[in-house]
Formats: structure tokens, C-alpha cells, sequence
């Protein structure tokens, strides 16, 4: 008796970043190394910043595609072209030499979009993946106007404001045959308003890049270093980390200093107010790795975050975190055991324990190194892979109704 397995399928997934510095792009680099290291047909067709550019290596391909000059910028590294349709008969051509079983796309983008077109066009499974809470975003991006009203009106705007953007978000994704997002408690929201299967797409981290033992730091240099890497918005909440500075400092701790990795509109601001804190700009590779290593405590006070790729690499480097309630991180993090979960006004008591206590400090980080090592990469693109082979074995749901 012969026993046939199924070839694994042929996926064309559609990133709205890649090359930038996000967890999207994070994430998109990451499953493309997984393809690579398994022999996976997959095509990635991407945003690039050259003349399109196709790759056939082996069973992966790459369509990088430019922005042109209506591009305009979302995000420092960000950008989103009106124009991108331009590319469509390139895509389609390749789309129908490559043949892929499902297409894949990542979220509302020019890119996100065109995926979304065509699938439907050449008779495909679409699959969804959300990464970034836009329906808060949309929110937090309105303050600075909203906070011109009075704060009843203000507070009832913002909620207004996050309702509509989830109601489109929630449109554009119901046109997936299923979805994945980065927590349980997304996948339940997105089952509710677009009528869809949600699976879980946590996000691994590399154990051996982040690592304990790439701290740098002299043992003389006993300064307690309070960590945060990302985007310096207002969606992260960074206003936080210096309100956490001057708490500190009424308590009478001194011996404390921020390292701060990332840029964003936000910077100036924070320098100002934190002028011991040390700014490295953006990092990438040894460098951040590095930098983490030389951190002693995370400090992450957004509250948007899907996931919170940042958060589990600090932990992989040994460096507990203290996170919000609120979306993603709170289900990397162990209360008490490899960080704190705690609302803004508690963060710089939560700070404070843990400083005022070497030997929790050092506990804290060895659960946080232990409990990195249990997630990897190649884990969850394994079980998205297992969610592609249910999607292809069921027959296509019914349109969502209006």
C-alpha cells in the first residue's frame, strides 16, 4: 500500500510592509525565511523602492514593486500610492504562472487591496491576517483635535470615531474566506463583527538574536536602565514614559536612566523631558539585539498594540516588561512572574518594586528568557499553514450580508 501526502499549497501572500520597521514587516520577513527554510512555494508581492523586480528562487518568488510620486507618507518609513494599481497586469501575470492555491493579504493597504481584487477576479481563497488595531489608531490620531472640545463631547466623539473605523475595518475584511490576528481576544471581536473563522497568528521570536549574553555593560555600570523600543507616536502611549521619569524621581529614585531605540513624531517631545535618557534611533540586527541586553526593564505603555513583537523580545533577552492591559502584550507577559500587567497610574510603582528588588529583578528575568524559548517562529507559521489546508478542504462560505 502506498501512502500519498498532499502537496503543501501554493500561497501568494500580499504584505502592506516588508522592508520597513513594524510588526507587520517583522512578521512578513519572518514567513518568508519560513518558506525558504521549508522549500514552501510561496510568492511574496510587496512595495519596494526600485523598478519591479521579479525573483524566482526555487519555490520562492518575490515581486517587489514601487510607489511612485503620488505616494504620500503614512508613517515615517511608511507609504501608501493611489497609483498602485499601475502594476495589476504585472501581478496578474505572475499570479498565473506562479498558480497559487490561496492568497494571502495583510490588511487595507494599496497592496492589501490589489491582493483582494484579484483573488476575486482569478476565483481564489482569500485569507486575512489583521496586525494593527486601525479602529484605535483612527482614534488616538483624532486627539489632537478632539482635545479642543469639551471632554464629554470629546470622549463621545473619539468612541464615534473608533466605532466607524472598525465598522470598515470589518467590511473590508469580511471579504476573506478566514481570517488571523495575533490574540484570542481579536479573534473573537473579528468573528463577531465580519462573520468569519478567526485563527490565531501569535508572532515567535529568534532566541539565539535575542540573547542575554550580548549585554555589553560593564559590571561597574550599576544605573538602572528602563528599555522601549518602537514607534515614538501618540498611539504608543509614550507620553507616559516621562510622567514615569518624574514619579520616580518623587519617590526619591535617581539611579535609573531610559534607553529609548526607535524614532517618530514624538521624539522631540521626549527629548525635552528626558534628558538623560539615551536615543539610538532606529536599530536593527546586533545593534538591537545589543541594546536590549543592556536593558533591565521594559517599559511598554501602548495600549493599541495587536501583539507586541517588542515585548517578546525583550523577554528573549532576558529583560522583563511592564505592559498595559489592553491588546496584545498582556497575553506575552506573566504577572509577577516575567513582568507586571498594570494600568497607566501603576506603572511607575510597578517600576519601582521591581528596582527597589534585586533578587525579583533577577527572577523575573530567568522566567522571562525560560518562557521565550517556548515560542518560535517556525510553531506558528506551522499552525497558519494547518488553517490554509482547512480552508482548501471546505467549501467557500456565502457572501456576509449588508
Amino acid at each position: 500500500m502506498t501512502i500519498t501526502t498532499a502537496p503543501p499549497p501554493r500561497v501568494a501572500y500580499f504584505p502592506d510592509s516588508f522592508h520597513e520597521v513594524n510588526g507587520v514587516a517583522h512578521t512578513s520577513r519572518h514567513f518568508e525565511a519560513f518558506a525558504r527554510r521549508r522549500n514552501l512555494p510561496f510568492l511574496c508581492v510587496r512595495a519596494g523602492d526600485r523598478e519591479p523586480h521579479l525573483q524566482e528562487d526555487g519555490n520562492v518568488w518575490t515581486l517587489e514593486l514601487p510607489r511612485g510620486f503620488l505616494s504620500f507618507a503614512l508613517e515615517k518609513d511608511l507609504r501608501f500610492d493611489p497609483a498602485f494599481f499601475r502594476h495589476v497586469p504585472l501581478i496578474e501575470d505572475v499570479l498565473v504562472r506562479f498558480q497559487p492555491d490561496i492568497v494571502h493579504m495583510t490588511g487595507p493597504s494599496e497592496v492589501g487591496m490589489l491582493a483582494a481584487g484579484l483573488a476575486a477576479a482569478l476565483h481564489l481563497p482569500l485569507a486575512a491576517s489583521w496586525h494593527t488595531n486601525v479602529h484605535e489608531y483612527a482614534a488616538r490620531r483624532s486627539e489632537w483635535l478632539l482635545r479642543h472640545l469639551p471632554k464629554p463631547k470629546a470622549d463621545v466623539t473619539g468612541q464615534k470615531i473608533e466605532d466607524v473605523a472598525m465598522a470598515f475595518a470589518a467590511r473590508f475584511y469580511s471579504i476573506a474566506r478566514v481570517l488571523f490576528a495575533p490574540n484570542p481576544a481579536l479573534c473573537s471581536l473579528l468573528e463577531r463583527t465580519t462573520g468569519r473563522p478567526c485563527y490565531l497568528m501569535p508572532r515567535g521570536v529568534d532566541a539565539g538574536l535575542f540573547h542575554p549574553s550580548l549585554r555589553t555593560r560593564t559590571p561597574a555600570d550599576r544605573t538602572f536602565v528602563l528599555g522601549f523600543v518602537g514607534r515614538l507616536s501618540v498611539e504608543k502611549n509614550v507620553a507616559l514614559l516621562a510622567t514615569i521619569q518624574q514619579e520616580l524621581e518623587q519617590m526619591g529614585l535617581h539611579d535609573f536612566r531610559f534607553m529609548i531605540v526607535g524614532h517618530g513624531a514624538e521624539e522631540s517631545w521626549l527629548r525635552e523631558r528626558l534628558p538623560r535618557a539615551e536615543f539610538t534611533g532606529v536599530l536593527k540586527g546586533k545593534p538591537l539585539s545589543q541594546a536590549y541586553a543592556n536593558m533591565d526593564l521594559f517599559v511598554f505603555p501602548s495600549h493599541t498594540d495587536t501583539f507586541g513583537n517588542v515585548v517578546l523580545e525583550a523577554l528573549a533577552s532576558g529583560v522583563p516588561a511592564i505592559v498595559t492591559p489592553d491588546g496584545g502584550p498582556p497575553t506575552i507577559v506573566r504577572e509577577g512572574e516575567t513582568g507586571r500587567i498594570v494600568p497607566d497610574e501603576e506603572f511607575s510603582a510597578a517600576v519601582a518594586e521591581v528596582l527597589r528588588d534585586p533578587a525579583k529583578h533577577q527572577a523575573m528575568r530567568l522566567a522571562a528568557r525560560a518562557y521565550a524559548l517556548t515560542m518560535s517562529w517556525d510553531a506558528v507559521f506551522d499552525g497558519v499553514y494547518a488553517a490554509y489546508e482547512g480552508i482548501l478542504k471546505a467549501p467557500a462560505p456565502s457572501a456576509v450580508e449588508s
